[in-house]
């Protein structure tokens, strides 16, 4: 069983190493956990494969009339996850992070079923801190994760990534037909998540015309939030060379037609732009706990391997900062050949080793 999701970053990462169990052992049944209404109980069965909802949300870290249901959501979801091992009798329980994997792997423990533990951010998660304490092995993504968990059960793995990511050599001019780019323009591909960045959006609006006359073309997830109202204005704005999309499903098309990368530094972002090996401007979100995309990004500037551009000075600073790349072809060569140097592109295959060895 897998459990977890809530966003792209939990739920990519769960259905990558599913598919890497898969490959290896094709017998194999599977059953995913998640929470309703969240969307994970869209992407997963869109992979192929089986899940159940859990009744299961978040605390709310404002006073919220939210919170007074939280206890017996939380004690139906335990209820639930009881009722689900029972029927599917997993081998083992694989938690990814988000609100579903807790009731899951807490019930799983207390039955005496091996769990392991898979941690994308540099931040360790609260929900994996505590699960940490009985799982029989934590993967992380990052070096120095002894600050949250054991040290005697972490194995650095780095981050599963979808495999169609790591196979992008001949696929730009697939890539510029399937987009509508042209050649003879540098393709800037911005990234603000599947539900979209509100400055990331305004900082590509403000300066939209700037870079259309300045010889770029731009391929721009905007996300589900703000697509109508992004799309509308760059219909009105004329631009031939602005390409708004609600969502890119076709990633390796994207990242192969890509010069330069502008994205959030989510825990799956910045794993997947590791093995893509192309100049990033990362604009961390504020809005995340513990600021833990600052420190997923930072772990990148440090070595020379990004660049980090604050989100109260994106708007009126992105073009300046995506010219400071483009315009020294040394800096973009040197920032795409480090980002390289820290990916890890047999994560998957790696967490698969460590679930089989807890199976008797």
């Amino acid at each position: 069983m897998i459990s977890g999701g809530g966003t792209g970053g939990h739920i990519y990462p769960a259905i990558a190493i599913a598919n890497a169990w898969k490959s290896k052992y094709p017998d194999s049944d599977f059953l995913f956990v998640g929470a309703e209404g969240k969307m994970e109980m869209q992407k997963v069965p869109e992979a192929g494969y089986r899940i159940e909802g859990l009744k299961v949300a978040g605390l709310q870290r404002s006073l919220s009339l939210s919170n007074l249901s939280f206890p017996f959501k939380l004690l139906g979801s335990l209820s639930r996850a009881k009722q689900l091992l029972k029927d599917f009798q997993p081998d083992v329980v694989v938690g990814v992070g988000g609100y579903a994997s807790g009731p899951l792997l807490f019930a799983a423990q207390n039955k005496g079923i091996p769990t392991l533990l898979q941690e994308q951010n540099s931040y360790a998660g609260l929900t994996n801190k505590l699960l940490s304490k009985r799982a029989k092995k934590i993967c992380v993504a990052y070096p120095n994760m002894e600050q949250f968990f054991p040290a005697d059960r972490l194995i650095y793995t780095g981050n599963p990534v979808r495999k169609d990511i790591m196979e992008l050599e001949g696929k730009r001019d697939q890539a510029m037909v399937h987009f509508g780019l042209v050649e003879e323009r540098k393709t800037l591909l911005v990234l603000g998540g599947s539900l979209g960045a509100r400055t990331i959006n305004q900082a590509v609006l403000t300066e939209m015309g700037a870079f259309e006359r300045a010889g770029y073309q731009v391929l721009w997830q905007c996300g589900k939030f703000y697509f109508a109202d992004m799309s509308a204005q760059v219909a009105a704005s004329g631009l031939k060379h602005i390409h708004v999309r609600e969502f890119i499903r076709e990633m390796d098309l994207a990242y192969a037609s890509a010069d330069v990368v502008v994205s959030r530094a989510g825990a799956l972002s910045v794993s997947e732009l590791s093995l893509v090996g192309k100049p990033v401007v990362f604009i961390p979100s504020p809005n995340v706990a513990e600021d833990h995309q600052t420190k997923n990004a930072m772990a990148y500037v440090s070595q020379d391997a990004a660049v980090l551009l604050k989100d109260a000075d994106a708007i009126g600073s992105l073009k300046a900062t995506v010219d400071s790349i483009t315009n020294d072809e040394e800096k973009a060569k040197e920032l795409a050949q480090n980002i390289k140097k820290l990916a890890k592109p047999e994560a998957a295959a790696a967490i698969v080793e460590a679930i089989a060895a807890l199976i008797p």
